[in-house]
C-alpha cells in the first residue's frame, strides 16, 4: 500500500511542476532490491565460483578420474560407468555440466558486451579482458571433452533456436584470440576495480595476464597433433609458460572452501554419493616409483578399512574400498596450476632434446605438486623423490618419465586436464600410462553431448547420433569432429 502511495504522491508532484518524462516514471517504478541490470563485476564473481565448483571440479572431473583409473566406480551410475555399461554414450550423463557452462559463456557474453563500446561500462577493460579469459577456458574445456559444438549460432535466444555446431579447429582460433584480446585489455589503465569480486587474484591484474599466458602455453602443447612446425610450437608453449606463473603463489585456483559453510567438490561428492575406490593401477605406479605420496593418497574408509579396487572389474559395494586421503573440504580446486606450467615446458623441452633444462622444470612442478596444500610432503622426502627421477631422465625416458610424473601430481582435483593429456600423448603414438581396465577397447575418448540440446536441437542430435564415444577422436587427437 505504501508502495503505490509513493508513487501516486510522486506523480502528483511531478504534474504540479510539468510532465514527467517515461524515463522518470521508470525510475520510480524501479525495484531496487530486483535489478534487471547487474554490474558485470559481480556476473564475473559467479561465473569464476561456478566454472571451479560446477564445471571443472564436478562431474567432469568425476567421470574423468575414473576413465584415467584415478578412482574406481564402486556404486550406483558410478559403477555401471566403471564397467563401461550405459553412461558413457549416455546424453544424461554429462547434461547438467553441459548446460552449465553455456550458462556461463551466456554470462560471459553479456560481460562482454556490457564492457565494450556502446555498453553501459565502456572503458572497464580489466572487467572485459577477465571476461575474455574465461570465456577461453569454458569454451575450451567445452570443445575438449564434446568436441564439435555450437558455437558462433550460440546464446541467441529468441533469434536461433537450433544453433548449427562449429568446428573444433575454428574454436580453437577464437579461443586464441580470446586471450589475445584479454592480455591486450588487461594492459590498459581501467578505473574500474574487481578486488572485492575477483575470487581468484583480488583484482591483480598481472596475475590474469599470467593466467592467459599459460593457457596459451596449455592450448599450444593441446594442439601438437595438428602443428605444421612441432619444433616452434615446443618454443612457443616455452615462451608462454615463462610469461606465466612463477610460483604456487599465482597459479589460477578456487580456494576459498572453509570446509564448513563451503567443501571442496571431491570431498562434497564423497560425504553425499561415496561412489570411489581407491584405484589399484595408480596405488601400483606410485608403489613402483617408491613415491612418497602413496600414504597420502589413499587411506581407509569410515569403516576402518582399506582394500584396493580393481579398476574395471570391482564389486558394487560402499564402505569397502579405501578411499582418496586429499579429498578434504578445503582442497583447492585448480583451473590452471604452476606445476602444470613447469611440467608444460619440461615436456617441450624433452621433445626439442634439451635435458638439462628439461629436468629442472620437471623438479620444481614435482616439488610444487607435492606442496600442494591437501597433500603436504615432508621436505625431506620431495629432495629425495625429485634428485632420483630427474637423474633417470636422459635421452627417450626424459619424455615418459615427465608425463608420468604429471599424471601422478594432477590426482585428483586437475583430472580433466589429465584426462586431455592422456588422449593427446595417444594422438601422438605415445602411451607412458597403462591402465589395467580389462576393456582396452571401451576408454571413452571423448563425452557424448548434453541431453538439453539432444533434446532441443535437432544438429546436435544429429552429432549424438553419429558419435562413437569409443572410437571417434576428436579433431585436436586426430579426429574429425
Amino acid at each position: 500500500m505504501k508502495k503505490h502511495t509513493s508513487i501516486i504522491v510522486l506523480s502528483a508532484l511531478c504534474l504540479a511542476f510539468g510532465s514527467c518524462s517515461d524515463d522518470k516514471m521508470d525510475e520510480i517504478n524501479e525495484n531496487k532490491n530486483n535489478p534487471t541490470q547487474m554490474a558485470s563485476k559481480f556476473i564475473l564473481t559467479d561465473v569464476m565460483t561456478s566454472s571451479a565448483f560446477d564445471c571443472v571440479g564436478a562431474d567432469l572431473a568425476f567421470y574423468a578420474s575414473m576413465y584415467i583409473e584415478y578412482n574406481v566406480g564402486i556404486f550406483n551410475q558410478y559403477y555401471q560407468a566403471e564397467l563401461r555399461n550405459n553412461q558413457p554414450t549416455q546424453s544424461s550423463t554429462y547434461g547438467n555440466q553441459w548446460a552449465q557452462l553455456y550458462t556461463n559463456l551466456a554470462h560471459l557474453k553479456d560481460c562482454i558486451q556490457k564492457c565494450q563500446e556502446g555498453g553501459p561500462e565502456p572503458d572497464n577493460y580489466h572487467g572485459l579482458g577477465i571476461a575474455q579469459i574465461m570465456t577461453a577456458y569454458d569454451l575450451a574445456l567445452l570443445t575438449d571433452l564434446f568436441g564439435d559444438v555450437p558455437w558462433t549460432e550460440a546464446l541467441q535466444p529468441g533469434k536461433i533456436y537450433a544453433p548449427i555446431l562449429d568446428s573444433q579447429e575454428s574454436i580453437y582460433k577464437a579461443i586464441f584470440d580470446y586471450l589475445d584480446s584479454a592480455i591486450e585489455n588487461l594492459g590498459k589503465e581501467c578505473k574500474y576495480t574487481m578486488e572485492n569480486q575477483d575470487l581468484y587474484y583480488g583484482g591483480k591484474t598481472q596475475n590474469w595476464i599470467k593466467f592467459a599466458n599459460g593457457l596459451k602455453a596449455r592450448y599450444t602443447m593441446r594442439l601438437l597433433k595438428r602443428s605444421a612446425d612441432q619444433n616452434a610450437d615446443l618454443n612457443k608453449v616455452i615462451e608462454y609458460a615463462n610469461k606465466s606463473f612463477a610460483s604456487a603463489d599465482e597459479e589460477a585456483k578456487f580456494n576459498h572452501y572453509d570446509g564448513v559453510n563451503a567443501t571442496s567438490p571431491y570431498y562434497q561428492f564423497y560425504i553425499d554419493r561415496n561412489y570411489f575406490g581407491s584405484s589399484k593401477s595408480l596405488y601400483s605406479l606410485l608403489d613402483a616409483k617408491a613415491d612418497p605420496r602413496i600414504d597420502i593418497y589413499f587411506k581407509e574408509n569410515k569403516n576402518g578399512t582399506f582394500e584396493l579396487a580393481e579398476n574395471g572389474r570391482p564389486t558394487q559395494q560402499q564402505d569397502y574400498y579405501g578411499i582418496s586421503g586429499i579429498s578434504k573440504p578445503d582442497a583447492p580446486t585448480f583451473l590452471l596450476s604452476y606445476h602444470e606450467i613447469e611440467f608444460l615446458k619440461a615436456e617441450a623441452y624433452s621433445r626439442l632434446g634439451k635435458y638439462t633444462e628439461a629436468q629442472d622444470a620437471c623438479a620444481k612442478a614435482i616439488t610444487a605438486a607435492c606442496k600442494k596444500k591437501n597433500v603436504n610432503v615432508a621436505d625431506d622426502k620431495i629432495e629425495d623423490y625429485v634428485t632420483k627421477i630427474t637423474k633417470a631422465m636422459n635421452g627417450d625416458n626424459a619424455l615418459k618419465e615427465v608425463a608420468i610424473q604429471k599424471y601422478l601430481a594432477f590426482y585428483e582435483e586437475e583430472a580433466v586436464e589429465a584426462y586431455n593429456d592422456i588422449r593427446r600423448w595417444k594422438a601422438l603414438g605415445e602411451t607412458p600410462i597403462t591402465f589395467a581396465h580389462p576393456q582396452a577397447d571401451k576408454f571413452p575418448v571423448r563425452f557424448a553431448y548434453g541431453d538439453g540440446d539432444v533434446t532441443a536441437n535437432p544438429n546436435v542430435f544429429k552429432a549424438y547420433e553419429a558419435i562413437d564415444v569409443f572410437n571417434d577422436n576428436v579433431w585436436w587427437a586426430g579426429g574429425s569432429r
